[in-house]
């Protein structure tokens, strides 16, 4: 089994706080997106992570180049300071993201296109019944 790191950057995307959890594993980036609602303190998200993670839905994997941490710690401090400057999330992740949502919206068109062969059916059915019935003088 290869490496495998998650970061979850939690950020306010207006009217909510937003949970965004970034898996690689072998070269791959997945990500899965939580709203919290209200501002999240360090407990409620350490609850969700311990209680919810299993049940999070991540995106379809997307390429992605894999960096090492940095040696020096001046160095790693300043990327910190850069990814919690307010970014919010990378690219990569919101082209995983909106990979998820199209794939959701494809399974509402075809299950929505289901239900209405279903309902046009049945009252085909009912319509062929009625007919029946009225035709045997009832």
């Amino acid at each position: 089994m290869g490496n495998v790191s998650t970061k979850l950057t939690v950020f306010f995307e207006e009217p909510f706080w937003v949970g965004v959890f970034e898996r690689v594993e072998n070269g791959k980036l997945t990500v899965a997106k939580h709203t919290f609602g209200a501002e999240p303190k360090d407990s409620d998200v350490l609850r969700f992570i311990l209680e919810e993670y299993d049940s999070l839905r991540f995106s379809p994997a997307v390429e992605t180049a894999v960096r090492g941490m940095p040696k020096n710690p001046k160095k790693a401090q300043r990327e910190i300071g850069r990814s919690v400057s307010g970014n919010g999330i990378g690219t990569k992740s919101q082209q995983a993201l909106k990979l998820q949502q199209e794939q959701n919206k494809l399974e509402r068109k075809v299950k929505s296109r289901e239900e209405k062969a279903a309902e046009a059916e049945r009252q085909f059915e009912l319509k062929q019944l009625k007919k029946k019935e009225k035709h045997r003088g009832r």
